[in-house]
């Protein structure tokens, strides 16, 4: 049975995009129950739409209480239809959830960053990246906790970053990867591959003999590093 996920978007919703591409071609063994927005105008709204995923608009603004709203979200998404074993994938939600909503869905809760954590958290990873000069920046999928872009790391994507780019450039270099790093962590909780240890997060071997998926494909004007590796259809 696929797992069910629900998406937490805020934006264009490209991640949400890439998820479903990769459920469509069958490489995901997962079903999006819902998609959750706090903004109505989201076009990751109209991407769900598109392919007759159920959706849900919660205005933050409604509430009085962060709290409140993460109440209003899990009562959504479970009756969307996730159970305890599914999956809630934050694709560029910009708001940070309570123990409200992580006690819900315990261990459940995965986040994709445009930074290397712990390195640049916050909405503006890849600038920041970018303005500090550094020579390497990338993407992080991580189980989220309480603080901000905190919890334990599932896998990383770095690439090479190029004096004075800004962030935009790199950003949309970032974004090709987190495009496939987030389904490829999707997947491995799908398989229960993935087991905690505090901040330490243990990949159990594949049953399925793939192959390792080859990163040619990534222009990022040279090899890009991502760890664990992806593997074959992601």
């Amino acid at each position: 049975m696929p797992m069910p996920i629900a998406v937490l978007v805020s934006g264009g919703g490209s991640n949400l995009q890439a998820i479903i591409d990769r459920i469509e071609a069958g490489m995901l063994d997962a079903e999006i129950k819902v998609v959750v927005s706090n903004k109505a105008d989201a076009l990751g709204l109209t991407r769900a739409k598109n392919h007759h995923i159920p959706t849900r608009v919660l205005l933050h603004t409604e509430f009085d209480s962060r709290e409140s709203f993460d109440e209003a979200m899990v009562q959504a998404i479970r009756e969307s239809g996730v159970t305890p074993q599914g999956v809630v994938a934050m694709a560029g939600f910009m708001r940070m959830v309570t123990p409200v909503f992580l006690n819900a869905f315990k261990g459940r809760v995965v986040n994709i960053h445009p930074a290397l954590l712990p390195s640049f958290p916050g909405v503006r990873g890849q600038s920041d990246a970018a303005d500090y000069g550094v020579k390497i920046a990338g993407c992080t999928v991580h189980f989220v906790d309480e603080k901000m872009d905190h919890g334990a790391v599932i896998i990383q994507a770095a690439v090479p970053c190029q004096p004075g780019e800004g962030g935009d450039r790199l950003g949309s270099r970032i974004l090709q990867l987190e495009h496939r790093v987030l389904p490829q962590a999707l997947q491995w909780l799908a398989e229960d591959r993935l087991t905690v240890d505090g901040r330490f997060v243990h990949l159990k071997p594949s049953t399925r003999n793939l192959a390792i998926q080859p990163m040619a494909d990534v222009d990022v004007e040279t090899q890009a590093l991502v760890w664990p590796p992806l593997e074959e259809g992601f």
